[in-house]
This record gives C-alpha cells, sequence and structure tokens, in this order.
C-alpha cells in the first residue's frame, strides 16, 4: 500500500501556495486538506475544497487503489457487550461473502457519547479503508464533512441521533416495536405501564416511546408523564428509575424497559422490594439479547435482528463503494416480540 505522503502537483498545475492565497489561509493549512487531516474547521475546509477544485489541482491518490486491500471498517462502541457481539457476527458473515477484509475499531475510536476521537479518522487515509460502518456513534459535523470531502463511503448502524439528510443508515422499527410490547401489557389487562426509556435525546428510545404512546391512544388510555422514566443504557440508572416508578403513589403494574441490559437492573430493583416478575409486576425488555434468556424468570422481549442489520448495512456500503447509491437512506428492519416468563396478567 503506497502512503499518504506530501502533495504535489503537475508542472503544469498550480502549486499549494497558489491555492493556499486564493482560499485564504496558510500553506500547511491547505496540505493539511489535500492530505486528508480532521484538523480542520468545516467552513475552511469548503474554501480550500473550493479553490482546490477551482484552479485544477490534481491531487495525489490517497494509496495506490490497484494494489490496495479490500479493506472496510468497522466500529462500535465497545466489546465487552453482547450487542456487540451479535453486530460482529452480521458484519462478519456479510464480509467473508464479499471477499472483504475488516478493521475493528473500539475504545481508542471512540470519545464521548460515541463520538470518534479526534484523529481517528485521519488513520483511514494511512491504511487504505475503502468503506466504514459506524455502529451506535454520533458523528461531528466536521467528522462528516471529513468524510464527504474525501469520499468515503460510510453506512450507519443505529445512529444514536438523526444523522445529516443523505446519510445511509440501518436500524430496526423500534417504533412498531414500542407499540407491540405495550399491546402485548394490554393484552394481559395492564392499565398501568410504566417506561424505563434510555436517554431522551436518542433517535431509538424516542421512537420506542412514540410507540408506546401510540398503543396507549389506542387503547383509549391517558398518559401519566410520570411513568416515563429516562436513563442511560446501563442496568445502575434502570435500578434508580425503577425505584422512582415503585415509589409513585400508584405504582406500575408492568414495565417496558427500552433494553435487556436495562431489563438486568430492574429485576435487581424489583428483588430490592421484594417483588416477584411477574407475579407482582411484568416486564417486558428490547433487543433479545442472550441475557433475556439467562434472568430468572427468562424476559419477555421485543427482538431487534442486530446481526441482520449489520449484514444489511455492510451490503450497502459494498454497494456504495461500487458507486450505486440506494433508492432510500433509511433502511428499518422489523421487530417481533418473543414471549417467555416475565409477563403475567396484573394481581387482581
Amino acid at each position: 500500500m503506497v502512503r499518504t505522503g506530501s502533495p504535489s502537483a503537475p508542472a503544469a498545475g498550480p502549486t499549494l501556495a497558489v491555492v493556499a492565497r486564493e482560499a485564504g489561509v496558510s500553506v500547511p493549512t491547505a496540505s493539511k486538506v489535500v492530505n486528508g487531516r480532521e484538523d480542520v474547521a468545516p467552513e475552511t475546509r469548503r474554501r480550500v475544497t473550493e479553490a482546490l477544485d477551482r484552479l485544477g489541482y490534481v491531487r495525489r491518490p490517497r494509496y495506490d487503489t490497484a494494489r490496495a486491500p479490500q479493506l472496510v471498517d468497522l466500529v462500535v462502541h465497545s466489546l465487552d457487550t453482547s450487542w456487540s457481539g451479535a453486530v460482529l457476527r452480521g458484519v462478519e458473515q456479510a464480509a467473508h461473502d464479499a471477499g472483504l477484509d475488516v478493521v475493528v475499531s473500539a475504545g481508542l475510536a471512540r470519545g464521548r457519547a460515541g463520538r470518534p476521537e479526534r484523529g481517528w479518522l485521519d488513520k483511514l487515509t494511512t491504511r487504505g479503508s475503502a468503506g466504514v460502518l459506524f455502529n451506535l456513534a454520533e458523528l461531528t459535523e466536521s467528522q462528516y464533512a471529513w468524510l464527504e470531502h474525501h469520499r468515503i463511503p460510510y453506512v450507519m448502524i443505529d445512529p444514536l441521533v438523526e444523522p445529516p439528510p443523505g446519510v445511509v443508515s440501518v436500524g430496526a422499527a423500534n417504533w412498531q416495536g414500542g407499540v407491540t410490547a405495550t399491546e402485548h401489557l394490554l393484552a394481559l389487562g395492564h392499565r398501568r405501564i410504566g417506561v424505563v426509556a434510555g436517554p431522551r435525546r436518542t433517535l431509538c428510545s424516542g421512537a420506542r416511546i412514540a410507540g408506546y404512546l401510540s398503543a396507549l391512544a389506542s387503547a383509549g388510555l391517558g398518559h401519566d408523564p410520570a411513568y416515563v422514566r429516562h436513563a442511560g443504557f446501563d442496568e445502575a440508572a434502570a435500578h434508580r428509575r425503577t425505584h422512582e416508578l415503585l415509589d409513585l403513589p400508584e405504582p406500575p403494574t408492568a414495565l417496558f424497559v427500552c433494553s435487556d441490559r436495562m431489563a438486568l437492573g430492574v429485576y435487581e430493583a424489583l428483588a430490592d422490594r421484594g417483588l416477584g416478575v411477574p407475579g407482582d409486576i411484568s416486564v417486558v425488555g428490547f433487543d433479545d439479547l442472550p441475557e433475556a434468556r439467562w434472568t430468572a424468570p427468562p424476559l419477555t422481549t421485543v427482538r431487534q435482528p442486530l446481526s441482520e442489520m449489520a449484514a444489511t448495512a455492510l451490503r450497502l456500503l459494498v454497494r456504495m463503494m461500487d458507486g450505486d447509491r440506494p433508492e432510500s437512506t433509511r433502511t428499518e428492519l422489523s421487530t417481533r416480540l418473543v414471549e417467555r416468563s416475565s409477563t403475567a396478567p396484573p394481581r387482581p
């Protein structure tokens, strides 16, 4: 693989100094843009890019495409969860079928709130990645601009927040999953249904709550805002929010928990109060991770097809690497209820 070095232009073309003067920046700044460096403000990158195109500056290729390996990057939020394991399985199988190699990044490639750390994208040009999959990521405006500038195709798997228009993403039918979970509890006779939700700003959590509200409205039931408690997608926060719900004057008889991992914290909180599942309170999760089968009792949950989502994202990325553009930027795979032993009719 040929590594990118200092930019050069044909003798007849403009020099980098001419480009820098045209864009109103320093030569080192113009060099950063040409070399794919991330530490450039979006507006500055735009001015330099326009000057490059206007003056006809010829960029040296990022790598030798004739010799470069077919390599894609997968950025996951962590490697210590069964969620990531399901995503890895899906990408691995689809990449094998497509004849691709995959580089997996986690932790060091992840900054605050799912954002890849500054400078990580620079490494893509060094190893000649042909495309990127981002799982549960939130990119900055500058990082989106960097990817577009370098024409590196990328697909978001279950993005944390709504991506900009035109960004290709794959997710689950979260709204329908919220409807399905709530309708299941309503059919059992529950009317006081609480929600232990994810962070307010996350795309999936908002859709699941919207589905919950829609199912209540369809059943002719009003909504009590006190029954919806937001947490992080972790056991400790879910444990605290469950105690808050149980402290209400009329506590819920059932809980819709927006992730299986949070359901573990919910189970612990109920045990603290001496409450049994489902005898005293019913619980429905979301994801259908292996933990859902291991809990006591096994957790009724909404299955989202994580491995299938990841494989679909890889196949979309391959199309984009070949110059194709998906007709729709958002692909949603269906969810379904998996009934186990954590739900039952409320006590008389």
